[in-house]
């Protein structure tokens, strides 16, 4: 049984920074491309930034040199460091891998 965990969201002001941690289980994590999603009320899921097995990494025009995204595969984690943030990175967020998906965990940026 696959499963995803979320954690480290929370309410923070502009300019603030979070750390989001996505704990998998039930899968060979290192095998696995696995990417972090944001969908805010009213709008569609979209990818945020993703990490190969290879370590190659791609991230949405508007997070970049914001955000960097890690994986520990010793720990089956995958992790997002969240800069400088602003009002409109306001979402939740959910970790993706292979089809599954975490329940995901709300980032509130107030300005």
């Amino acid at each position: 049984q696959v499963q995803l965990v979320e954690s480290g969201g929370g309410l923070v002001q502009a300019g603030g920074s979070l750390r989001l941690s996505c704990a998998a289980s039930g899968i060979i994590f290192s095998d696995n491309a696995v990417g972090w999603y944001r969908q805010a009320p009213g709008k569609e899921r979209e990818l945020v930034a993703r990490i190969r097995s290879s370590g190659s990494t791609y991230y949405k025009d508007s997070v970049k040199g914001r955000f960097t995204i890690s994986r520990d595969n010793a720990k089956t984690t995958l992790y997002l460091q969240m800069n400088s943030l602003k009002p409109e990175d306001t979402a939740m967020y959910y970790c993706g891998l292979a089809g599954y998906w975490g329940q995901g965990t709300q980032v509130t940026v107030s300005s």
